[in-house]
C-alpha cells in the first residue's frame, strides 16, 4: 500500500468519524464546560486538558508539515500559516485567558480529543506540504482568496466572542450570565459559528478532501452542542432574549 493509498483510507475514516459524532451527539452531550458532569472518569483541570486535547493539532501538524518536500514553498506556507492561526491561539493562548481554576474535564474526553486531533493533524498536514499540489499562482486563486477572507472572519468572529464570555464574570465571581454584543445580538454560540467559518474558509482555501472533512467535523461536533448551549441558557434564565437563534443567524 502506497501512503497515497493509506492517506485516501484515513480521510474516509475522517469522514466517517464527523457521521458518527454528529449522531451521537444529538443524543449525549459531551460532558465538559458547563454541561460536565459524574460518570465519565477521572477529570483533570479544564486548562491543563485544553493544552493536551489541541497539542496534537499544533505541534504534531507542524511537525508533520515540515516532513513534506514542499513545506518552504509559497501556497503551503499561506495554508500552514492560516491552520497554525488559530490552533496556537487555541493550544498556548485560549486555555490562559479562561478562568478554569474550579473546572474539570474528564480524562476520556481528552483522549478521545488527543486521537481524533491526530488523525486530523495527519490528513491535513501531509495533503498539504507532501500529497497535496499547489503552485506559487494558488495564493492568486479566487478559492485561496475567499477560503482565506472566511477563514480570518471565522477567527475575528471567534475571538471576539471568547472575549466577551470572559468579561462576563470578574475576578473571584462565579456562574453564568447572558452574554451581549457582537453576533451575541442574533445567535447563543458566535464562537462555534465562527469556527465552523473558519474550517470552512480552510477547506475552500486547500480546496481538499481532507479539508473539507474537517469542516464537516467541525459542523458535527459543533452544531448539537450549540444547540444544547441554547436550551441550556434557555432554561437557565428566564429573560433570555427570544429572538436569539442557536447557531446561523436567523436560521437555526
Amino acid at each position: 500500500m502506497t501512503e497515497r493509498d493509506f492517506h485516501g483510507y484515513a480521510v474516509l475514516a475522517h469522514f466517517a468519524l464527523g457521521a458518527l459524532t454528529f449522531a451521537s451527539l444529538w443524543f449525549v452531550t459531551a460532558p465538559y464546560g458547563r454541561h460536565v458532569r459524574g460518570g465519565w472518569g477521572p477529570a483533570i483541570n479544564q486548562r491543563l486538558a485544553w493544552v493536551l486535547m489541541e497539542l496534537p493539532a499544533c505541534a504534531l501538524w507542524l511537525a508533520i508539515y515540515l516532513t513534506g518536500t514542499h513545506r518552504f514553498e509559497a501556497a503551503p506556507l499561506g495554508l500552514m500559516f492560516l491552520w497554525q492561526l488559530h490552533y496556537v491561539n487555541r493550544t498556548f493562548v485560549f486555555p490562559l485567558r479562561i478562568r478554569a481554576e474550579r473546572k474539570v474535564t474528564p480524562i476520556s474526553i481528552v483522549l478521545m480529543a488527543i486521537a481524533f486531533n491526530t488523525l486530523n493533524a495527519y490528513v491535513n498536514a501531509r495533503w498539504v506540504s507532501e500529497l497535496g499540489s499547489y503552485p506559487l499562482g494558488w495564493l492568486r486563486d479566487p478559492r485561496f482568496i475567499l477560503g482565506a477572507i472566511c477563514f480570518v472572519t471565522g477567527f475575528a468572529i471567534n475571538q471576539h466572542a471568547d472575549a466577551v464570555l470572559m468579561k462576563l464574570r470578574k475576578p473571584g465571581e462565579s456562574g453564568y450570565k447572558i452574554p451581549h454584543g457582537g453576533l451575541y445580538r442574533f445567535i447563543t454560540c458566535p464562537n462555534y459559528f465562527g469556527e465552523m467559518l473558519e474550517w470552512t474558509g480552510f477547506a475552500i482555501a486547500s480546496w481538499s478532501l481532507p479539508g473539507l472533512a474537517f469542516a464537516l467535523y467541525t459542523a458535527a461536533n459543533l452544531a448539537p452542542r450549540a444547540i444544547s448551549h441554547h436550551k441550556w441558557y434557555r432554561e437557565k434564565f428566564a429573560d433570555y432574549p427570544a429572538e436569539r437563534k442557536a447557531l446561523i443567524p436567523f436560521v437555526v
